[in-house]
């Protein structure tokens, strides 16, 4: 089944996304119009630590009006890699570097209205490093057991998609009590 972009018209262009009101020719259903936002992606790391235990931030999120706590990560730029930006923001946010990336998982955010997937990766091999946080980012780093934050999963207490997706998809990476 065919379904073909006619045209597409911007109506907001940012630093982050960009959303347009598209139109598409469906063989089924005909012309349609649908609004998109179109988003680089994203990719975030899970660090784990010799000792055990993994590590979040506790992020001030202005949308949700609180604090969330999530695994590391951001978005990525025109150019890079998922990889690298997991890497990128490992440093940045948590102040860590690690010398091995496993892809644990990618997916769509939200395929109905969005473009954005997530790569996620389980980050090995850490060390300190230096916090680099951007101008609108408040963050701790939050070291827990593996099961304290699966249980935070299912007690509500995280409830950040990318995150508890993360999170629940890492133990056969190494991720342990």
């Amino acid at each position: 089944m065919s379904h073909d972009l006619i045209k597409r018209n911007y109506i907001h262009r940012g630093r982050i996304l960009d959303l347009s009101v598209s139109r598409f020719e469906s063989e089924a259903r005909g012309e349609i119009e649908i609004e998109i936002v179109h988003h680089n992606g994203g990719a975030g790391a899970i660090p784990l630590f010799g000792d055990g235990t993994i590590g979040l931030v506790r992020q001030w999120r202005y949308p949700a009006g609180r604090y969330s706590l999530e695994i590391c990560a951001g978005r990525i730029e025109p150019g890079a890699t998922p990889e690298a930006t997991a890497a990128r923001e490992l440093e940045e946010e948590m102040g860590l570097r690690a010398t091995h990336f496993q892809k644990i998982t990618d997916f769509l955010v939200a395929p109905g209205y969005c473009e954005e997937r997530i790569h996620v990766y389980a980050a090995t091999g850490v060390s300190e490093s230096r916090q680099n946080l951007d101008d609108d980012e408040e963050i701790d780093v939050v070291r827990l057991r593996f099961d304290d934050a699966i249980a935070m999963i299912n007690s509500g207490e995280i409830d950040d998609a990318k995150s508890m997706i993360a999170l629940l998809l890492a133990a056969p990476f190494g991720v342990r009590g």
